[in-house]
């Protein structure tokens, strides 16, 4: 018998009865879709993240201060990091204050939880560009004007339809002109990055923060490849300034963006394996499926079987259509499955674009087959092995 015939036997048997096949191929289907769907939430997720911290430069170091009493980061602070003498590597320092705050505007309120104080060196540093109008200035900034830059989200929820550089917007119970609306961000679907709102550190700490200490000091490095020297160079500086406690932990912790993205690209590998491999499971319960369906199959053609065998049929035949026929089941349901995420992609899942991984796809084609050539081995087998008097004797 050809392997033209073969096939076509193993086609008339998936067919012989219509909705079994469907409901075992939606099985397989389902396990594939799900494998290459995770898969590509998880390297979605990883991408967004990795993106905004791109955004962000990754020639950027934020110092952060580790005490939770007195002291800590101070203006006096930034302004030691900013010395060509002993931080020549050093581009910028932006002293940041970070806090909530309730943006009004003809009686329609917005809450940014990122009402950002800090100095023009910041938009450049943080990578942030102004879109429309301008930013503030240095002697904005020297003088304390109460102007701020805002971001798209809060442009588009306080003033809809309507251009608002020049208007007034009152935070904390003082009057703020909207100077710049900021280029809009991409968003990792957890944290909105462009419901921020930007203002002079001077005027934030007088009307809103205080003079506590800093949130944190952003520090620029003169190139990517002259972060961990100006690291270097801040950390002499601030190990004079900020002394080590009497535990010896130290008063402050530097965060380096292209470590970050390094630590966060390893998390989010492991994250993306994890997601694929608790999907793996119901490809492995979709070729039990396969097992059982192929079982039965049998069971129901044992009479066929033995009428071949007895007209010749060697065992190699039956052996070969019934592997074919659980193996067309698996590809079958394994392209469906393709089709069906590469859909399912164009839609966001819980906030995430996912981006399919070429290799999942397939990785996960791959392990369907071999799911319909080994779960489709013990029936096969046990129809080739069956004697043909015992087969044609069969009820």
């Amino acid at each position: 018998m050809s392997p033209w015939e073969i096939l076509r036997f193993a086609l008339r048997g998936i067919g012989a009865n219509k909705l079994r096949s469907s409901l075992t191929m939606l099985g397989i289907l389902i396990g594939v879709a799900a494998v290459i769907l995770l898969v590509a939430v998880g390297n979605g997720s990883a991408k967004a993240i990795s993106d905004r911290i791109e955004a962000l430069g990754t020639n950027t170091l934020t110092v952060m201060s580790t005490s939770r009493g007195s002291g800590g980061l101070t203006m006096a602070v930034a302004g030691a990091l900013d010395d060509p003498v002993l931080a020549p590597d050093v581009a910028s320092v932006s002293p940041v204050v970070s806090t909530s705050a309730t943006l009004t505007y003809d009686g329609s309120d917005h809450e940014v939880s990122a009402f950002v104080g800090t100095t023009p060196d910041w938009f450049t540093a943080s990578n942030f560009g102004v879109g429309s109008g301008s930013a503030f200035t240095a002697d904005d900034e020297a003088q304390a004007r109460r102007v701020t830059v805002i971001g798209q989200t809060v442009a588009e929820e306080l003033f809809p339809g309507i251009d608002p550089v020049g208007v007034q917007v009152t935070i904390g119970g003082a009057l703020f002109t909207v100077v710049g609306v900021l280029e809009e961000k991409s968003s990792s679907g957890f944290q909105d990055a462009n419901d921020t709102a930007v203002a002079p550190i001077s005027a934030v700490r007088q009307v809103i923060a205080g003079y506590g200490a800093l949130s944190s000091i952003l520090v620029e490095a003169r190139g990517s490849g002259m972060v961990d020297t100006a690291q270097s160079e801040i950390t002499t500086i601030l190990d004079r300034k900020l002394p080590a406690g009497s535990s010896g932990t130290a008063a402050y912790r530097i965060q380096n963006a292209s470590q970050l993205l390094e630590t966060q690209t390893e998390t989010a590998d492991t994250f993306t394996t994890l997601l694929g491999a608790v999907a793996a499971i119901s490809l492995l319960v979709g070729g039990i499926g396969i097992t059982n369906i192929m079982l039965v199959t049998v069971t129901e053609r044992t009479r066929e079987i033995g009428i071949r065998k007895a007209l010749g049929a060697p065992r190699r035949v039956i052996l070969t259509q019934f592997l074919i026929e659980a193996t067309l089941l698996s590809v079958i349901g394994g392209g469906l499955g393709v089709a069906a995420a590469v859909l399912g992609s164009r839609f966001e899942i819980v906030g995430v674009r996912p981006v399919i991984v070429p290799s999942s796809v397939v990785l996960a084609l791959g392990v369907s087959i071999l799911i319909g050539l080994f779960f489709g081995g013990l029936p096969a087998a046990r129809a080739a092995r069956l004697r043909p008097i015992d087969a044609l004797r069969y009820e």
